[in-house]
């Protein structure tokens, strides 16, 4: 699944190329949209390109409607020159929308929807987002009440939640716990405050120092790179842990089976 900063340098791609523009074009396949009559866009302007931890945002005026995608693990919005052939198959396009230089195509998107000003206030995925990791002004004071009232849940299924903090994905939260040497399976209510807000600082600063970087190949490893070595332990199941070389371990977690990458000795068992 694309993390907050994907969709971050997403955004920020199309907002170079959409925003201001007016609409020339739309089509889609997404029955939602097809029955608010997507044409309705065409003569209107791209007004903002708004990102919301992994959620985009395409505003149109003077209508004050947004369309709205979550790229969940298979999404994605590359932009083309007009007559530029297309990276992949025509058949997953969901939304094909046009401007006077540029065709933007958001590919295979689970969930995509035409909504009014109310239905995103009111949208249960985006009103219940927590602080966003790469707002300028991140509240991490509101993040670390939200993630204290996790109480017996794992931290490592605490940081996933998007209601605690917007933005960290898997890649990310498997970093973290490493950097913090906590098993992703201790409860948030077994750590103190002063480790819970230091996870989420480290959250913070690993999101905003990837997108300062210009470019999309994530690195956390600060301190232990080398040569090739961007992450810690993600995708490293059984080679070397960088710190104390044991192998790395892996095992699926929560409710949603996510694949969690850690190293046994440095930050524990992991599930008993």
């Amino acid at each position: 699944m694309p993390e907050g900063d994907t969709i971050f340098r997403t955004a920020a791609t199309l907002r170079r190329a959409l925003e201001g523009a007016e609409v020339t074009g739309v089509s889609t396949t997404v029955g939602q949209v097809r029955a608010l009559g997507p044409q309705r866009l065409v003569g209107q302007v791209v007004g903002a390109v708004e990102p919301r931890g992994k959620h985009l945002l395409v505003w149109f005026a003077p209508s004050d409607l947004a369309l709205h995608s979550h790229m969940r693990m298979s999404g994605s919005w590359p932009l083309y020159r007009h007559g530029e052939r297309w990276r992949k198959p025509a058949r997953l396009a969901r939304v094909v929308l046009d401007v006077a230089d540029w065709r933007a195509v958001c590919f295979s998107a689970p969930v995509v929807a035409l909504l009014d000003r109310r239905q995103v206030a009111a949208h249960p995925g985006l009103a219940g987002l927590g602080p966003d990791a790469l707002d300028d002004d991140t509240d991490l004071d509101e993040a670390a009440r939200r993630l204290e009232r996790a109480g017996r849940t794992a931290i490592g299924e605490a940081l996933l939640d998007q209601r605690i903090l917007a933005g960290v994905g898997n890649v990310y939260r498997c970093e973290i716990l490493f950097i913090h040497g906590l098993d992703p399976w201790t409860s948030v209510a077994d750590l103190d405050a002063g480790t819970r807000r230091e996870v989420l600082v480290t959250a913070e600063r690993l999101l905003k120092d990837n997108i300062a970087s210009g470019s999309p190949r994530r690195v956390t490893t600060g301190a232990f790179e080398g040569p090739g070595d961007r992450l810690f332990v993600y995708g490293k199941a059984r080679r070397p842990c960088p710190r104390c070389q044991t192998p790395i371990a892996v095992a699926r977690q929560g409710s949603q089976a996510r694949v969690t990458f850690w190293c046994p000795r440095c930050q524990g068992p992991g599930p008993r």
